[in-house]
């Protein structure tokens, strides 16, 4: 039952998560990137293959299902074209990817849950790639947890 499940949270409330809920719905995000401190910020194991999450859109309703394919960890500056693509925001390169990942982690959301006003990323700070399938879409009900882009 989706209410069992644990959440999954794509960026913050708002028009972004929006955004990215609405490409998980049609298909064509099928990919996601958090940093590695996340995990470790807030003591969580980083995921596992087979994880079914509920995920959630701006109101804190469970919309849909999805399933993690894979999971690995890498270097920011390591992220290939495919995993940008799959992403499902329409970048046309790695570069395109990484401007609005950067816009994101370096935006005032972001900087202000993680309390450093002058955080920033580069080259070698270690990202959590996720790679899912929607396994179903549901009715929406209530929930809440923490984000990813």
């Amino acid at each position: 039952m989706i209410d069992d499940l644990p959440t999954f949270e794509f960026a913050f409330p708002g028009p972004l998560r929006d955004k990215l809920v609405a490409a998980v719905l049609d298909g064509t995000k099928t990919t996601t990137t958090g940093l590695l401190q996340d995990y470790e910020i807030d003591g969580e194991p980083l995921p596992v293959v087979g994880t079914r999450s509920a995920v959630v859109d701006s109101a804190g309703h469970r919309v849909a299902v999805i399933e993690l394919s894979e999971v690995r960890v890498c270097r920011l500056g390591d992220i290939d074209a495919a995993h940008a693509r799959d992403e499902g925001e329409g970048h046309d390169s790695v570069t395109a990817w990484r401007a609005a990942h950067e816009r994101f982690w370096h935006g005032p959301d972001y900087r202000g849950w993680l309390g450093d006003p002058d955080f920033v990323v580069d080259d070698d700070t270690p990202a959590v790639l996720e790679r899912f399938r929607l396994a179903s879409v549901t009715a929406p009900s209530r929930a809440t947890k923490a984000p990813r882009h």
